[in-house]
C-alpha cells in the first residue's frame, strides 16, 4: 500500500484541528507562567496546585498538537487503518499526566494540613489570576469541544475535558483564598486550613476526570467496542430485506474514525448481483449511523433446508457457478428425477458444453443421494443485445389471432397488448395479460404454460414467448 497525499477537502479538517490545539498550547502557556508568578507571590498551595495542573495541562496540550498532527496522517503500507490510535496514545499519556499530579497535590497538601503551616496571602492577584484562568479555560474548552465533537477526535475531547476541569477546581480554589481572607479577617484560625482543603477538592475533581477519560482511552487501544455500537448496528442490519442473520459483528475505533466488520447470511440461492446489492444497503445503512466509518461486509450462503430439495439442487449449481433456471423435481416410481435448463456460453462447442453438463449432474447426484437422475438441457447464453423489427404483414395478423387465442384460454380476464418481433431467423412474442388477482403464484403460472402451448400450436415458428400476467384493475 502506497501513500495517499491527503485532497484538500481532507486537509481543511486537520488544519482547523490543529489550529484549535495550537490556540490551547498558547492558552496553557500563559497560564501556567501566571500562576506560578502569583502562586509564589502569594504562598497559595491551591493556587501552586492550579499552576502545576496547568504545567502539565501545557505538556498535554503540546502532546494533543503533535498527535493530531501525526494521527491525520493517511494510511500507508505499516499503518493500514491509518494513524489514528495516536490521538487515543496521546489522551492515554495527559491521563498519566493529570494522575501524577494530583499525587504531589496531595501530599502537598496532607503536609500543609497536618505536619507545617504555611502563610496564604489571599492578595487581589491571586483572585485576579484565578478569573482570569476561569475566562480563558471557559474559552477555550468551549472550541475543542466544537471541534472535537465535529470530528471525533478523542485527544482533543481529552484536552477539552482538562480545560473544563480547570474551571471548576479554579473555582473550589477561589473558595479557599475566600475562606483563608474570611479567616484573617474575622480572627478564625482554623478556616486559615481551608487553602490545603481547596487543594484536596481540586485533586479529587482531576482524579475523577482522569478515571472515567483513562478508561475510554484504554479501551480504545486495546480496541474494546465503543458502548453501544455494535448494537445499534445490529438493529440497523437486521431491518434490512435479504439479510436472514448476522454471524458476527466487530467494530473497533481508531482516531476519528470507525472499522466495521460484519459477517452475515444471506440466501444460498440468490444471484451474486442480488448478493451484492443487500451488502451494499447494508453498508449504506451503516454509514447513515457513522458516516466515516470503514465497512466491511462478508456474505455467507445459508445451508438450504433439507426437505427443500430444489432449493437444494439450485444452491449446488451457483456454488459452482453454474446458471440454471426451470429447475423441476418429481418422483416415479419412488425414484426422483430432475429437469433443469443451463445457461452455457453460446461459443462452446457441443462437446464443451457437455462436459460442463455432465460436471453439473455429477455433483447434484454426489451431494443428493436421492437424485435418481438429472437431464440438462442446454440453452445458448444470451450475452448481446439482437437487434429486431417489429412484425408487419402476415405477422400483423399473427398477433391478431394470439390475442384471440388469449382471450379464449380460461383464466384470462382481458388480453390489451401483443406483440411480435423478428430477431434474426427467430420470432419473439410479447403478451400483456389480466388476471384474477386472488389466484396464487402457482395458479398464474399454470394459465401462462398453457397460452404458451396453445400459442405455439397454431405457430411453431415462435421461438420465445414472454407473458406478463397483471392482476385486474392494474393494467
Amino acid at each position: 500500500m502506497t501513500t495517499v497525499e491527503a485532497t484538500p477537502a481532507a486537509r481543511a479538517p486537520a488544519e482547523e484541528k490543529q489550529s484549535v490545539a495550537l490556540s490551547s498550547v498558547v492558552a496553557a502557556c500563559v497560564l501556567t507562567t501566571l500562576k506560578v508568578i502569583v502562586g509564589l507571590m502569594t504562598g497559595s498551595l491551591g493556587i501552586l496546585s492550579e499552576a502545576a495542573h496547568s504545567g502539565l495541562d501545557l505538556v498535554a496540550a503540546v502532546v494533543t498538537y503533535l498527535s493530531v498532527r501525526v494521527s491525520d496522517k493517511p494510511a500507508d503500507s505499516r499503518h493500514p487503518f491509518g494513524h489514528g490510535k495516536i490521538e487515543h496514545l496521546s489522551a492515554f499519556l495527559e491521563t498519566a499526566l493529570l494522575l501524577v499530579t494530583c499525587a504531589w497535590i496531595i501530599m502537598e497538601a496532607g503536609r500543609r494540613l497536618f505536619f507545617r503551616t504555611v502563610h496564604v496571602d489571599p492578595s487581589v492577584w491571586a483572585f485576579g489570576v484565578m478569573f482570569v484562568s476561569i475566562t480563558i479555560d471557559v474559552f477555550r474548552s468551549r472550541a475543542l469541544f466544537r471541534v472535537a465533537r465535529k470530528y471525533r477526535s478523542q485527544a482533543l475531547e481529552a484536552d477539552a475535558l482538562h480545560f473544563s476541569t480547570d474551571v471548576y477546581s479554579s473555582s473550589v480554589v477561589i473558595l479557599g483564598l475566600l475562606l483563608v481572607w474570611i479567616a484573617e479577617q474575622r480572627g478564625i484560625p482554623w478556616l486559615e486550613r481551608a487553602d490545603p482543603v481547596a487543594a484536596l477538592a481540586v485533586a479529587g475533581i482531576v482524579v475523577y476526570i482522569s478515571l472515567r477519560l483513562g478508561k475510554r482511552t484504554v479501551d480504545a487501544l486495546v480496541d474494546a467496542a465503543p458502548t453501544g455500537t455494535s448494537a445499534r448496528i445490529a438493529e440497523a442490519v437486521s431491518s434490512i430485506p435479504g439479510v436472514l442473520s448476522q454471524e458476527r459483528i466487530r467494530v473497533r475505533e481508531s482516531g476519528s474514525r470507525l472499522f466495521v466488520d460484519l459477517r452475515l447470511t444471506l440466501a444460498g440461492n440468490i444471484s451474486f448481483e442480488h448478493a451484492q446489492s443487500v451488502v451494499d444497503v447494508v453498508e449504506a445503512k451503516i454509514h447513515e449511523l457513522f458516516p466515516s466509518a470503514d465497512v466491511v461486509v462478508h456474505a455467507a450462503p445459508r445451508e438450504p433446508a433439507g426437505d427443500n430439495l430444489v432449493e437444494r439442487i439450485r444452491s449446488i449449481a451457483h456454488r459452482g457457478n453454474f446458471l440454471v433456471h426451470e429447475v423441476t423435481a418429481y418422483e416415479v416410481a419412488g425414484r426422483v428425477n430432475v429437469d433443469l435448463d443451463l445457461e452455457v456460453d453460446p461459443n462452446l462447442t457441443l462437446e464443451e458444453a457437455h462436459d460442463r453438463a455432465t460436471h453439473l449432474e455429477g455433483e447434484i447426484k454426489r451431494e443428493v443421494a436421492e437424485i435418481n437422475e438429472v437431464n440438462v438441457h442446454l440453452e445458448p447464453l444470451l450475452a448481446a443485445v439482437e437487434s429486431g423489427a417489429e412484425a408487419r404483414g402476415e405477422d400483423a395478423e399473427m398477433e391478431g389471432r394470439l390475442s384471440a387465442i388469449a382471450r379464449g384460454t380460461p383464466g384470462v380476464l382481458d388480453c390489451h397488448s401483443v406483440e411480435a418481433y423478428r430477431v434474426g431467423e427467430n420470432v419473439v412474442v410479447r403478451v400483456h395479460c389480466t388476471v384474477d388477482p386472488s389466484l396464487s403464484i402457482a395458479q398464474v403460472h399454470d394459465i401462462t404454460e398453457d397460452l404458451k402451448f396453445k400459442f405455439r400450436q397454431a405457430f411453431p415458428q415462435i421461438s420465445k414467448i414472454s407473458i406478463h400476467p397483471e392482476p385486474k384493475g392494474r393494467a
